[in-house]
């Protein structure tokens, strides 16, 4: 199994940034994508951003520019940058993986803007 711990989340005023971790531990080797995801309240959860083992990346057209995933394989960890936020980004932020065509999900990290 593996397990995906997210860290970085807080308050902050539009137009701040913030970084998100998301260190994963278990059976790691198999990890495939890893990706960020998000729900605000009242919404479905919504796909963020997405990296591949060899940091092929693909995100939402709303995060375009301002966010950026990367990902750290030694450390299993995997990063999510967030900058230019708008009060619309306020969410819980989840992590997330796939090994051996199993999805795994961190607990959430909430982030909240402020207008």
């Amino acid at each position: 199994q593996v397990q995906l711990v997210e860290s970085g989340g807080g308050l902050l005023q539009t137009g701040g940034s913030l970084r998100l971790s998301c260190a994963a531990s278990g059976i790691v080797e198999a990890i495939g994508d890893m990706a960020w995801f998000r729900q605000a309240p009242g919404k479905q959860r919504e796909l963020v951003a997405r990296i591949s083992r060899r940091g092929i990346t693909n995100y939402a057209d709303s995060v375009k520019g301002r966010f950026t995933i990367s990902r750290d394989n030694a450390k299993n960890t995997v990063y999510l940058q967030m900058n230019t936020m708008k009060p619309e980004g306020t969410a819980v932020y989840y992590c997330a993986t796939e090994e051996r065509g199993r999805d795994y999900w961190g607990q959430g990290t909430q982030v909240t803007v402020s207008s």
